[in-house]
């Protein structure tokens, strides 16, 4: 008789258990690719996304309603709010310019303890500031006021940035370096000159003078706001757009080369849109130098990301609860509005070396 044939029992596939394990671990909890790679980081960035809104709309509307003497929704509460509210929309503006120039500068030049700052904005604001007064005197700080002189103002520190940048990005020996200890030197002379200036000034005169060279909401024009919010809005959408292009920048000339990327190309349009930013910014409102810094640390610090796409929201967030919190808080505990600048450099300094003690780095 014939034997039986044998049967062979395959094994049965092992390799599809993993895979089924993978796919369920990504959804309860399991690491993926991409910028927030656990479901414990994606929810972290949701919860503290929406804290900072709540914070947000809570300052906001503390501003507009707080000590309101109307009552609640009748038409004079609303004019007094609306009259307010020049004032909240000048601090979101800030708030734009200076998280998104300060993100995108740091990423540009691969620092994250460095700020546009030392490009020489605010000491040229400085100079033009007290260059009016001592050549005009006192009424110089109304001859500097109007939509012409701000516009002025923009164009001459875009101009000066911009000048800078391609005189020392270009050529055989450009480099990023060179460009901050350049930028840092012009910032020292300027300042220089308008210290020099100063002390030569009367002391009324250098009192007129000293109102404007603080970082102050009330600095700010109603007028300005039509020239400044498409200013912001513009280069702060570019940057935005181009968060995959800053995220490859962040990983160095090489690195950006290999992919595709014209290195210089893509740093030096990064930089002319910082300089549109900051120029803004400085024009607005006066110096603010620590509330960049501040806001990028911050920023990276609970976004816990590398992409851009998530940095940024959470980094303007930031600038506007810092802005209004100290704005508020000033109005109503100490009763010295307008002047934020000194409430930032202290609670902001101390929550930046709060974060840099707990984590021990940037």
């Amino acid at each position: 008789m014939a034997e039986a044939p044998t049967v062979r029992r395959t094994p049965p596939r092992t390799d599809r258990a993993p895979m089924h394990t993978a796919r369920a671990g990504l959804h309860h909890g399991g690491r993926a690719s991409g910028a927030l790679p656990t479901a414990h980081s994606r929810r972290r960035y949701w919860v503290v996304l929406g804290v900072l809104i709540f914070l947000a709309v809570g300052f906001g509307f503390g501003l507009l309603a707080w000590d309101n003497p109307m009552p609640m929704g009748s038409t004079g509460f609303w004019r007094i709010a609306e009259m307010r509210g020049t004032s909240v929309v000048v601090m979101m503006v800030v708030a734009i310019c200076q998280a998104m120039a300060t993100v995108s500068f740091q990423t540009a030049t691969n620092n994250r303890i460095i700020t546009p700052s030392i490009m020489g904005f605010e000491s040229l604001y400085i100079a033009v500031q007290t260059g009016a007064v001592f050549f005009l005197g006192a009424a110089g700080v109304t001859a500097i006021q109007g939509n012409a002189q701000f516009v002025l103002q923009i164009l001459l520190m875009v101009a000066l940035s911009m000048a800078l940048y391609g005189w020392l990005l270009s050529g055989k020996y450009g480099n990023l370096q060179v460009m901050l200890l350049i930028g840092i030197i012009i910032g020292g002379g300027l300042g220089s000159i308008s210290a020099f200036m100063q002390r030569l000034l009367t002391p009324s005169e250098f009192d007129v003078l000293t109102a404007r060279l603080f970082g102050s909401i009330s600095n700010a024009e109603i007028s300005y706001l039509p020239i400044a919010i498409p200013l912001c809005l513009g280069a702060g959408l570019l940057l935005l757009f181009n968060a995959r292009r800053l995220n490859i920048i962040a990983l160095g000339s090489d690195t950006t080369t290999n992919l595709g990327l014209n290195h210089r190309f893509e740093v030096m349009r990064v930089l002319f849109l910082v300089s549109i930013l900051m120029a803004t910014s400085t024009a607005l409102v006066g110096p603010m130098t620590f509330l960049g810094f501040l806001v990028a640390t911050l920023a990276y610090q609970l976004a816990d990301s590398y992409d851009h796409r998530y940095v940024f929201p959470i980094a303007v967030l930031i600038g506007f609860v810092v802005l209004a919190g100290a704005y508020f808080i000033m109005k109503n505990v100490f009763y010295a509005q307008g002047v934020v600048s000194i409430i930032i450099e202290v609670v902001g300094g101390s929550v930046f070396l709060f974060f840099i003690l707990r984590k021990g780095r940037l």
